[in-house]
């Protein structure tokens, strides 16, 4: 098949039907903001949406706000707004446009425009995926707070931080009287929900303000694997679609959004399209943050230090997947209640076979990326629960060693490992001044309270664990150590 076709509105009637969109481009007036115009939200909540609006109408375009690069942007304003979305593993490639987005913005360079668009009226909901470190809170749910964000919360620099934008448009919505509005966090932080309200309440704090009444923050709990889009994912998407896509994402068939129900504004009808709507997404929470995240996280880090490139071929060092297996229901099965008709062991086993989608593409050092902000809400919680107990979880706290092993920098053979990570700086400079031995690595890094919680930084038997896992992958290898522990 040759591909002639650009995708933009001109190119849709050539386009095969359950290739295009739910909703014609530019149909539906703006009813959300949404803060992080990555490729997770337009694999995700764009597609609910887009399939809610179908399915029952509404007023809830969505406006596309980028953070930082206008890459995105760019490309996406090329094309009419639309985009696609590839599915793949499961049998033959399918793409479908997706047309929902109504409207774009800026936060780096017109971050006042962004302002506008939350106080609009016929905005409702303002969502974000903008990941756990643009939130810049402390494990503790502390606003950290400079002189910077402080300028930008009181109103004398722009407000181009996820804080600032959303604390100066709920001001501007009060002053206005625009009505209520909910404030939808869609990130992998614990208690986002409630996290997110004390985040705002915190800055609304600085600015001198308090937070206006009809203001909702419901938890939720999101679930699709999208991994980054490869020149191989562009080529097969263009086959698929029947046109060429420059803004593709890729996912796997697998798609869960669980979510308290409290939109004072009202909402799209998500649950008639699969959404889970519920009192308490707590329990749904941690069985993803635990027994999916950090399962994904033990993949990448043991995968990236025995010199695997991508998820699925992690899944394939002898032992590891008997390990993991071992992880969900020794360490992390006992320390809560799951959803009722769920299982922890079932939902992991799940899991890992969604992990073993090698069409996914899904690189370890992508899912190894932002350990220190990602580790606290997906690992520390069942370390925590655990050790409260007297119980020393042995295999997740081989997973936070080799979580150290990857912090320091290469991998069993020796070949360097990049740390992308917003605390890169501190990690680097506290491994620095220390012994380069596995008490001097685990010491030098459990003193990072951005990341280790004092009960457990000054936790004895904790440290001492981890000093025999660090040195156990640090003699043996990855291979070595986890091929024994199947045995």
């Amino acid at each position: 098949m040759t591909v002639t076709y650009r995708l933009d509105r001109g190119a849709l009637e050539s386009l095969p039907a359950a290739a295009r969109p739910a909703v014609e481009p530019g149909s539906v007036r703006p009813g959300i903001v949404h803060l992080g115009l990555g490729a997770f939200h337009r694999a995700h909540q764009a597609v609910f949406t887009e399939s809610a609006v179908a399915a029952s109408g509404g007023d809830w375009g969505i406006v596309g706000v980028a953070p930082r690069s206008r890459e995105i942007l760019d490309k996406l304003r090329e094309q009419d707004g639309l985009y696609s979305v590839l599915t793949v593993g499961g049998g033959e490639d399918r793409a479908r446009a997706v047309g929902i987005l109504a409207g774009f913005g800026h936060a780096a360079g017109d971050p006042y425009g962004v302002v506008a668009a939350i106080a609009d009226p016929g905005v409702r909901i303002v969502s974000m995926t903008v990941t756990e470190k643009a939130y810049r809170l402390d494990p503790a749910g502390r606003l950290l707070l400079d002189d910077e964000l402080r300028d930008q919360l009181t109103g004398h620099a722009p407000p181009t931080s996820i804080p600032a934008l959303l604390v100066r448009g709920l001001l501007r919505r009060q002053a206005a009287g625009a009505g209520p509005l909910t404030v939808l966090c869609c990130d992998n932080l614990q208690g986002n929900g409630p996290r997110i309200r004390g985040l705002v309440e915190q800055a609304l704090d600085v600015a001198g303000a308090h937070l206006p009444a009809g203001v909702a923050f419901p938890a939720t709990m999101v679930d699709r694997i999208v991994p980054a889009t490869s020149a191989d994912h562009i080529r097969r998407t263009a086959l698929a679609l029947g046109a060429d896509d420059a803004a593709p994402v890729v996912a796997e068939p697998f798609t869960q959004w669980v979510m308290q129900d409290d939109f004072p504004g009202g909402r799209p009808d998500w649950a008639g399209v699969g959404a889970i709507m519920t009192d308490d997404v707590t329990s749904w929470e941690k069985l993803k943050l635990r027994a999916l995240n950090a399962v994904h996280s033990a993949c990448a880090y043991l995968g990236a230090l025995a010199g695997r490139e991508l998820i699925a071929d992690s899944l394939e060092i002898p032992g590891l997947p008997q390990t993991l297996r071992r992880f969900i229901a020794e360490d992390i099965a006992p320390t809560f209640e799951p959803p009722k008709g769920v299982t922890v062991i079932g939902y992991g086993e799940k899991s890992l076979e969604r992990f073993a989608n090698r069409e996914l593409g899904h690189r370890n050092l992508q899912v190894a990326m932002d350990g220190s902000q990602k580790l606290p809400h997906r690992l520390l919680g069942t370390i925590s629960d655990l050790r409260r107990t007297g119980v020393t979880p042995a295999l997740a706290v081989l997973v936070l060693a080799a979580w150290m092993r990857f912090a320091r920098g290469y991998a069993d053979s020796g070949a360097p490992l990049q740390l992308d990570d917003p605390l890169a700086g501190r990690i680097r400079a506290a491994l620095a001044a220390a012994p380069d031995t596995p008490a001097g690595v685990v010491g030098a890094l459990l003193a990072l309270g951005e990341i280790f919680p004092p009960h457990l930084a000054g936790d004895d038997v904790l440290r001492s664990e981890l000093i025999r896992w660090y040195g156990e992958l640090e003699r043996h290898g990855v291979e070595a150590t986890v091929g024994g522990l199947a045995r």
